[in-house]
């Protein structure tokens, strides 16, 4: 048994053929718009959700302020996890520090492992004088913004991609209930003449 294959022609769409129908020009517009417009679409909303996302990394890293701490105690542990068995370098220890007000505070922070109490850390405050997390990297950073950026360009160019994709359905549905309809018509008349 041998395989039909189908040709496939370029562009038919667009040439003048007796057989192309009016709703075979209008497929063809709606695609070529809907990628259009989901290209440019993506790569604007891309990089705007890029300069957002960049924004937010840099007023976080800009809230976040360095202090010198002093190590009061450690929590006691191996610093390994119990069910894996990893090891980890740092541990949780409370540590004391001054604001720039002059109020002492302490407070929970992860220092290395082998930190002795009286050992001076660094720590990282927020605006009003709260224990933070360290800022991130300059490369978590960028990996953020690019991450961020390319979620946001494709996600609105799949969503003008479904978009076009529906209203291609519908074109699609409505010439093939014209066709049906004409063929009802036209088949009725070709069975009087047969026979």
């Amino acid at each position: 048994m041998r395989k039909v294959r189908r040709a496939k022609v370029l562009g038919w769409r667009w040439r003048s053929n007796p057989l192309r129908r009016r709703s075979d020009v209008v497929e063809a517009w709606i695609v070529l718009a809907a990628w259009t417009a989901a290209t440019a679409g993506a790569v604007a909303a891309g990089t705007v959700g890029a300069q957002a996302a960049q924004r937010v990394v840099n007023e976080d890293r800009a809230g976040r302020r360095p202090v010198s701490a002093v190590v009061l105690k450690t929590v006691a542990g191996s610093g390994r996890d119990v069910v894996t068995g990893v090891r980890y370098d740092r541990v949780l220890a409370t540590v004391r520090w001054s604001d720039g007000k002059g109020t002492v505070r302490t407070g929970m922070v992860d220092v290395k492992s082998g930190a002795k109490a009286g050992s001076g850390v660094q720590a990282w405050t927020d605006g009003r004088g709260h224990l933070v997390s360290a800022p991130v990297s300059a490369e978590e950073a960028a990996t953020r913004v690019v991450l961020a950026g390319t979620g946001v360009g494709l996600a609105t160019g799949l969503t003008v991609l479904g978009g076009g994709r529906l209203v291609r359905l519908r074109v699609q549905r409505r010439a093939t209930e014209r066709w049906g309809a004409e063929w009802e018509r036209v088949g009725r008349e070709w069975g009087h003449r047969t026979g």
